[in-house]
């Protein structure tokens, strides 16, 4: 009865884990595509600022639209460069995560692996005592005094 109690624990402790590890990954999921989300916006607008001046800046002074331009292209770099440095960012988080919560899996493993262990050598004790309590058991000591002796001659 109990090592039946104790492999519904078992199970139900690693039903529990492995919920946990998928809402995890996926909550981190939805905020790593936040973040892409966030950092596509930003590059955007910056992106349609940059032309917006370009053009402002080239009707008004045709002499100074090179210097402008060769400003709004940096600027322009600039933004696309931050974009992707955050979404990289994002995305190591999110692998590192799900890293995490694969370690966490890997060691909900193990410990289930002990506690079968643990429960088949309660089994296997138990097994030996009905034995030994029927007359059915090895004695390690009754083949120490008496090494001819058979309990089934009787």
């Amino acid at each position: 009865m109990a090592s039946h109690d104790q492999s519904y624990k078992i199970g139900e402790t690693k039903g529990r884990t492995e919920e946990k590890t998928n809402q995890m990954l996926a909550n981190l999921g939805e905020k790593a595509q936040a973040a892409k989300d966030k950092a596509h916006q930003t590059a955007q607008a910056a992106k349609e600022k940059t032309q917006e001046g370009v053009g402002a800046t080239t009707g008004v002074a045709s002499g100074m639209g090179q210097s402008l331009k060769e400003s709004a292209q940096a600027a322009k770099d600039k933004a696309q460069q931050s974009a992707l440095a955050a979404k990289d960012r994002a995305s190591q988080m999110g692998q590192s995560t799900k890293e995490s919560a694969q370690a966490g899996k890997d060691n909900t493993g193990g410990f289930l692996q002990q506690a079968g262990e643990k429960v088949k050598g309660v089994a296997q004790g138990a097994t030996e005592a009905v034995k030994n309590t029927l007359g059915i058991g090895h004695n390690d000591e009754d083949k120490e005094h008496y090494p001819n002796h058979n309990p089934r001659d009787y």
